[in-house]
């Protein structure tokens, strides 16, 4: 008969999540996640596989809870104007306190190699070109504009994101905020 799992699994993973948050993928030991989950590492291993299946793990719930802005955008009706509000809302999603984190997902792709982990490397690129998507089906809202500018436009707008989640670890809201007022002056 399996043993019962005396932690809940949610409340692991989001331990997890933070910890690779804050130290980066390839900081963080199995000790660590064990010290910071609460649980042994005969549970990680039964449960998660190993650090990268709790890294997975780590990444689906990080999904979950970007997924209130993210359909905060999928619904906007404000084309440009929406994705701004996106740059917004993910500068506030991403702080702890008065820390700016960034986004897991780059800080993650800033710290691998494309070729170190093909698993953990395809997923972030998946959720990458998520939020792509939700920038072109925006930009789409604008009759004026063909699918070549969108498309460039789109690239551009994640270059920026991408941009605003480092700089977001090193310069002030003030800085931040303009950062973003720049970056859709020409949209």
């Amino acid at each position: 008969m399996a043993r019962k799992k005396q932690y809940n699994e949610e409340e692991v993973i989001q331990k997890a999540m933070g910890l690779f948050w804050r130290n980066g993928y390839e900081a963080t030991s199995v000790r660590m996640l064990e010290k910071e989950m609460g649980i042994n590492q005969f549970s990680i291993y039964a449960s998660f596989k190993n650090k990268q299946g709790v890294f997975l793990e780590s990444i689906k719930y990080y999904k979950t809870q970007i997924n209130i802005i993210k359909d905060k955008l999928r619904k906007s009706n404000n084309g440009v104007a929406g994705i701004q509000q996106y740059f917004s809302d993910f500068l506030e999603f991403s702080k702890e306190g008065s820390l700016c984190k960034g986004c897991l997902v780059t800080n993650t792709v800033n710290e691998i190699k494309e070729d170190s982990d093909e698993i953990i490397m395809t997923e972030l690129k998946k959720f990458a070109n998520e939020i792509r998507d939700l920038f072109v089906s925006n930009l789409k809202q604008d009759d004026s504009k063909d699918n070549t500018i969108i498309e460039k436009q789109a690239d551009y707008l994640m270059n920026s994101l991408l941009g605003l989640s480092i700089a977001s670890k090193v310069f002030n809201q003030n800085q931040l905020e303009d950062i973003i007022e720049v970056t859709f002056l020409n949209l």
